[in-house]
């Protein structure tokens, strides 16, 4: 006979969030995911936990999860408010530069244009990750579409 783990209330409430996924997505119907529900905070091990959830696709309904997206978009923006950050600095910098060159030698050629648009192609670039709206082939009708996102 193998040792096995007690579940605590955090697995109880990850397996009871797999399992409303999976009831959200149409894997499961009401009266199975009450059933099941049911089980799960009756479960007292992690083996009983997990043959609840053995026949559902949980690597997928983790993959869909909401709130996963949510942080995902959260990181996103996130990463573009430094990215836009460091670019206003960088701005700031090349131009408070090219001020006093100009001051002090009276050349006024706008040189800082150069680094602020390639900087700025670049923040660009970071805001627009997705590309052109392609047709959804699951679907029949030509109104809907999908974005084509890189991971990352």
């Amino acid at each position: 006979m193998t040792p096995t783990t007690r579940a605590g209330d955090r697995q109880r409430d990850a397996t009871a969030g797999v399992l409303g996924q999976a009831l959200v997505e149409g894997y499961l119907d009401l009266a199975e995911y009450d059933a099941r529900l049911q089980s799960v905070y009756d479960a007292t091990t992690t083996p009983d936990l997990d043959r609840l959830t053995a026949d559902l696709p949980v690597a997928q309904l983790r993959r869909h999860d909401p709130r996963r997206r949510a942080a995902r978009r959260a990181a996103a923006r996130r990463a573009f408010r430094i990215h836009l950050a460091a670019y206003l600095t960088m701005v700031v910098v090349v131009l408070t530069v090219w001020l006093a060159v100009g001051l002090s030698s009276g050349a006024w050629y706008f040189w800082p244009i150069w680094p602020i648009m390639g900087a700025g192609i670049g923040l660009v670039a970071h805001r627009l990750p997705c590309g052109p709206p392609m047709p959804n082939p699951t679907r029949r009708t030509h109104r809907t579409s999908t974005r084509v996102c890189r991971a990352g």
